[in-house]
């Protein structure tokens, strides 16, 4: 990559040329070069943006927006709130061809919510306010771009929307916390949830499901300037449940959000969680921990929209199988745009084979499109036990089995202490517990 020449009367003859800043971001020989790049983005022949028939490239994508971003760019998929647009999946698109489509049929449909089909608390602090939101009411549908055809048919099918509103300036010490309980494994639940917090505040959001149900839920979090937000979706579903959900945030300037799913039940799990941002100067995280049962299907896809400049970004999601047909899928996706100079950006994921017949898939994918950064990575790996550190814990005199759980356990903590509220890391490590039992460790 070449430098970038100096402006016109901009650099003096004691300055460092090589040294100099665009927009604030430091460029020259000491910014980050990225091969094939230009200041522009990546230039790339016109025969390598079309899809063929043979591959996975573009498929599901928006056929009203040309290509401009590569094959199969997230620039270019198609999001909207028109259920015509999303036919129901067969399962040889893109978006779905990790997912167990059959399963999904109850969730998949248009279709009401039964009656019943899940009880839903809330426990909040009084500063806290908790309504509700007829369609159409702001801010519903402010943060949240349906993208899939699960998405679409929430929204279409929820109702009244639970709106939980933090307000400027607040500092909620205690988290609130949202309790849905399914009733029935044949029942179908359709829920959209809004989380508002101001500027300036500060807030913990609990989502915990339970029971059992066919549920397809909705989640957008709406972080006011300088907020700090997190968000913690549990999903200890019984072993018949069915969850489908899309998550999104719009993460306002200079505010942390952090999002923390953790999938341990259900028979089928399909979580989207996506983040972009509304203006330069923030943090975003998005961390995941799954453990998956012989049977089970877990599949979680994030994506990180860098819209906007100088923002940062960090997505990390581990996960452990056990038993024959234990399947876990991690897509991660990250665009970073043309206009998001200064962007900061990783996304990793990591999983651990404890027996024969689980498989887990994992897609990281990462789009840029200006070479004014300060860094991106992407990085996974799939794989079974450490021999190495299993050998230096048996040589302290450690039996295997109790050498197998502490590898696991350290595995896995690193994602349970970013959840940051002592009663659920608490809870989760006795669930922790209660799977390597299941595997016989």
């Amino acid at each position: 990559m070449t430098n970038t020449p100096a402006s016109p009367g901009t650099a003096t003859d004691d300055q460092d040329a090589t040294a100099e800043e665009v927009a604030g971001v430091e460029v020259g020989e000491r910014r980050i070069s990225i091969p094939g790049m230009t200041e522009e983005g990546e230039n790339l022949a016109a025969e390598t943006n079309s899809a063929s028939d043979h591959s996975h490239g573009g498929v599901g994508e928006s056929e009203k927006k040309p290509l401009t971003s590569g094959v199969g760019s997230r620039a270019n998929r198609h999001t909207g709130f028109d259920l015509a647009d999303f036919p129901e999946p067969k399962g040889r698109e893109e978006e779905w061809r990790f997912t167990p489509i059959k399963k999904l049929a109850g969730v998949l449909s248009d279709a009401a919510s039964d009656a019943d089909a899940v009880e839903q608390q809330v426990s909040a602090p009084d500063a806290v306010t908790v309504s509700s939101l007829a369609e159409g009411a702001a801010p519903r549908h402010s943060v949240l771009q349906p993208a899939d055809r699960a998405a679409v048919v929430a929204v279409k099918n929820a109702g009244e929307a639970l709106h939980v509103s933090v307000p400027a300036d607040a500092e909620i010490d205690e988290p609130v916390r949202v309790q849905i309980t399914g009733q029935d494994a044949a029942r179908r639940e359709n829920s959209h949830i809004v989380l508002e917090t101001g500027v300036n505040s500060k807030a913990v959001f609990v989502l915990e499901h339970r029971g059992t149900a066919q549920f397809n839920g909705n989640v957008e979090t709406i972080v006011g300037e300088g907020a700090d937000v997190r968000v913690i979706s549990l999903q200890r579903w019984e072993d018949d449940a069915v969850h489908v959900g899309q998550h999104d945030a719009e993460v306002g300037k200079d505010a942390s959000y952090k999002h923390v799913a953790v999938s341990l039940g259900g028979a089928v799990i399909r979580l989207n969680t996506n983040f972009r941002y509304a203006a330069e100067g923030a943090e975003a995280e998005m961390y995941g921990l799954y453990f998956a049962d012989s049977g089970q299907h877990i599949e979680h896809r994030t994506f990180v929209d860098h819209n906007s400049p100088r923002n940062t970004s960090n997505v990390l999601y581990k996960g452990a199988l056990q038993g024959e047909s234990a399947r876990t899928v991690w897509v991660g996706d990250v665009l970073i745009r043309a206009e998001a100079e200064g962007t900061d950006s990783y996304e990793k994921n990591q999983n651990l084979i404890l027996t024969d017949g689980a498989r887990a898939d994992s897609v990281p994918n990462l789009e840029i499109e200006t070479g004014v950064i300060e860094g991106a990575g992407h990085a996974s790996s799939t794989g079974r036990f450490d021999e190495n550190h299993l050998f230096y814990l048996m040589a302290r005199g450690i039996p295997e089995r109790e050498a197998r759980q502490l590898v696991v356990r350290g595995f896995l903590h690193e994602i349970i202490q970013t959840i940051g509220v002592d009663s659920i890391e608490e809870s989760l490590a006795e669930d922790l517990e209660n799977e390597l039992e299941i595997a016989g460790f």
